[in-house]
């Protein structure tokens, strides 16, 4: 008896420490190390050598308790993306997107967007607003321009808004920027006659070149009542709207923004060219939907403080949305 009682003590002692081990084991954490990171998603993602991969210092997760949130940076020549990843304490990754569904699914892009003081179409108070990242040199944004100019408005007069934002890609496209700092000289003297900008630069694209830019900028100007074109061409020389387009860029790369045309549908990011039925499909669906939900769009009952340059932030006006 005392012997298999001995043996029994023996046994279980020993199942215990094996017990303790394992759990010493699994709760053992894994340190960050931003090497090791690359190492892994070069692998994960067959990334060729030449392309530089930075990753930054991880922070807190606010999407994913738990979790760090860890950017990395892609790049190669001129061009780059950011991808987002988080890792947990023990070394997991989980890359994707998080959702909570009692939110918008769109929340966190539709709070970085900001569409004071940019050209608009529409009716305030629209139901659906489209924000769309454009360049004036982009053929894409150029056949994305059109189909919207002749069917959004005539199709939803009162029910969607537009809003449009300079994205100029400098790398590929040497007058971009100089005609994006040219249409906001517009819209400071005549924000109506930014749209007549809009579509004649997007008509001329082909003839248009760095060095005749102002010249055919000068002619469009010359005969439009509401816009003085020798102003416009002081303007153009100065680059005076040069930081707002600036501002603009900054806002797109806060977004991610990697390509133009992107469009924000009430905050649905659409990177791809639309066709007219496809994207009147996702307004006529977005409308059913903010019957209910109301989380999106001029119209959402929300409380939209007015970002007035040379106003104190508590002293802004509050519009309240009715």
């Amino acid at each position: 008896m005392e012997i298999m009682s001995r043996s029994l003590f023996a046994t279980i002692a020993a199942v215990l420490m094996l017990v303790t081990a394992g759990t010493a084991q699994s709760e053992k954490k894994w340190v960050f190390n931003k090497g090791e990171v690359e190492t892994y998603v070069r692998h994960l993602w067959v990334l060729p050598p030449a392309l530089v991969v930075a990753v930054s210092d991880p922070k807190p997760s606010v999407d994913l308790p738990g979790f760090q949130e860890v950017a990395v940076k892609l790049t190669q020549g001129q061009a780059s993306q950011d991808v987002i990843i988080y890792v947990s304490k023990d070394g997991k990754i989980v890359q994707g997107s998080i959702y909570d569904i009692n939110l918008n699914p769109f929340k966190k892009d539709l709070d970085r967007l900001k569409t004071q003081f940019q050209p608009s179409l529409g009716t305030p108070g629209a139901t659906v607003v489209l924000v769309v990242f454009s360049d004036l040199q982009c053929p894409h944004c150029k056949a994305e321009a059109q189909m919207l100019r002749q069917n959004l408005i005539a199709n939803y007069p009162t029910q969607v808004r537009l809003y449009f934002i300079d994205f100029p890609l400098e790398s590929l496209h040497p007058w971009a920027k100089a005609a994006a700092i040219g249409g906001r000289c517009v819209f400071r003297q005549d924000p109506g006659s930014f749209w007549d900008y809009h579509d004649w630069v997007f008509g001329h694209q082909d003839s248009i070149t760095p060095d005749n830019l102002k010249q055919i900028v000068s002619i469009w100007a010359k005969d439009r009542k509401d816009v003085d074109s020798l102003q416009l061409g002081q303007c153009m020389d100065a680059k005076a709207t040069e930081k707002e387009v600036d501002a603009e860029m900054e806002e797109g790369r806060a977004l991610q923004v990697e390509a133009t045309p992107t469009l924000f549908i009430n905050g649905r990011r659409v990177v791809t060219s639309m066709t007219w039925p496809d994207l009147k499909s996702t307004i006529d669906n977005e409308i059913e939907y903010q019957k209910v939900a109301k989380n999106a769009g001029e119209d959402c009952g929300c409380d939209l403080q007015l970002n007035v340059p040379g106003l104190p932030k508590t002293g802004a006006p509050v519009i309240k949305k009715n």
